[in-house]
Order: C-alpha cells, then sequence, then structure tokens
C-alpha cells in the first residue's frame, strides 16, 4: 500500500513511495501525483484541473513599451526589426528573396542595458501575442514539471500564433552541460533538451518567435546557437557617454 508505479511527464516509469498522509481514495489510475525531486516519493496528489501554464506563464497584452522609449541602440533596433517584426508584419519579403527569416534571436549583454525593454518593443510594434517567462520558474520542486511547462509554453505559442515566446535569464537553464551530480542538476538538463526539442519542433510557416535574453552568452550550451535556433545574436553592450545622454532623452 505504501509504494507503486508512476510516469513521469519526461516517460520514464518510477517505483516510488507514497506517503502516509496521502488520501488513498483520491490515488487512483492515471491520476496526476507530484513527486519530490530527491526522493522521488508521491507528496501530493493533483487536481485534474491543474495546468502548469496558468501558474507560470504570463501572456501579457500588448506592450505599451515603442522604440521611442528606448534610448539610443539604433544598431540594436534595426537587427531586431529584421529578425523579429519584419518576419511577423510582412512574411512575403523573405519569401520574394527565397530566405528564411531567423527563427529565434538572442539578446545578450550585461544588466539594466535595455534587453527586456527591447523585446517589449518589437512586441509592440507587432499583432502578436506575448509570452514572457523567465528561465528560473521551468525549474520546480517537483520533477518532470519543467519540461512540461516548456511544452505549454510552445503550445500556448501556437495556440494563439503569430506570436512572441520571450525568455528572459536563459542561462539558468542553458548553461554548458557537464555530468550532473544531483537530482537537481538532471532535471535543469531535461528542461533544456525538451526546449531544444520543441525549438526544433516547428516550422517557419507557425508564425511564432523566440527572443531570449541573458547577462552571459559565454556560459550558454553550444547546442542551443546552433543555426536553426537561435541564428541572430545582437549584443547590448554598456552605454558609452553619447548612448548614455540618449538614454536620459528618452526618459
Amino acid at each position: 500500500e505504501n509504494y507503486g508505479i508512476c510516469t513521469s511527464t519526461t516517460g520514464t516509469n518510477y517505483y516510488v513511495r507514497v506517503l502516509s498522509t496521502l488520501n488513498r481514495e483520491e490515488l487512483k489510475p492515471n491520476a496526476s501525483v507530484a513527486l519530490h525531486r530527491h526522493s522521488h516519493a508521491v507528496v501530493d496528489i493533483l487536481p485534474p484541473e491543474t495546468d502548469s501554464a496558468i501558474q507560470m506563464m504570463k501572456m501579457t497584452e500588448k506592450p505599451d513599451v515603442t522604440y521611442q522609449d528606448v534610448g539610443g541602440l539604433d544598431v540594436q533596433k534595426q537587427e531586431i526589426k529584421e529578425a523579429v517584426e519584419l518576419p511577423l508584419t510582412n512574411p512575403e519579403l523573405y519569401q520574394q528573396i527565397g530566405i528564411d527569416p531567423p527563427r529565434g534571436v538572442l539578446l545578450y549583454g550585461p544588466p539594466g542595458t535595455g534587453k527586456t525593454m527591447m523585446a517589449k518593443a518589437v512586441a509592440h510594434h507587432t499583432d502578436a501575442a506575448f509570452i514572457r517567462v523567465v528561465g528560473s520558474e521551468f525549474v520546480q520542486k517537483y520533477l518532470g514539471e519543467g519540461p512540461r511547462m516548456v511544452r505549454d509554453v510552445f503550445r500556448m505559442a501556437k495556440e494563439n500564433a503569430p506570436s512572441i515566446i520571450f525568455i528572459d535569464e536563459i542561462d539558468s537553464i542553458a548553461t554548458k552541460r557537464f555530468d550532473a551530480q544531483t537530482g537537481a542538476d538532471r532535471e535543469v538538463q531535461r528542461i533544456l533538451i525538451e526546449l531544444l526539442t520543441q525549438m526544433d519542433g516547428f516550422d517557419q510557416s507557425v508564425h511564432v518567435k523566440i527572443i531570449m535574453a541573458t547577462n552571459r552568452h559565454d556560459t550558454l550550451d553550444p547546442a542551443l546557437l546552433r543555426p536553426g535556433r537561435l541564428d541572430r545574436k545582437i549584443e547590448f553592450p554598456v552605454p558609452d557617454r553619447r548612448q548614455k545622454r540618449l538614454v536620459f532623452q528618452a526618459c
């Protein structure tokens, strides 16, 4: 009575211990349960309507940030227009010249240099749904929830296309892979693998664009930066004196 077999959202079967405090009448075949990250014990019985997408994701209304609100960064504005805005608003331009637009864009640079504002600005100038997620929110306390949330993000983006997925602090789940020593490390690696799978799983006709932001692009897993995933990298450097003046003028 104190043990059972369950299948995680990653597809792995576990022979697990069931806490004695749980209501056995609610523990039925095909019930959704929560596993402890380290011991894999069943610690909770989840209601059928549990939806990680509702708990985590923020599909906001059109952001009110415009390009004019972003001081300076003229080169970065032009690059993100070409990589994200034009493919969503005028996809025929790319079809006419016979090239595929970038599937994903990486914004990188020190904190406070305008990466998040730029992502909001490009969403403002399109009719795309804007789905914002912080990378660390994928790392949950229950085994398998992170990969499931990744799938939910991309499912929501496809259902609401055209859309923009903005994942901030991507370095929290996409650093270079190593021999995982703990259950938490293995879970983060499963999240990254699921993210790569989802990025490879849709074509350009879906009209979903991916923007990721990081302060430490040098720590990212090379697999994330391969062609067909994050095709365009846009640097946001520390502003010089002229750029600082433009920032204050925009305030």
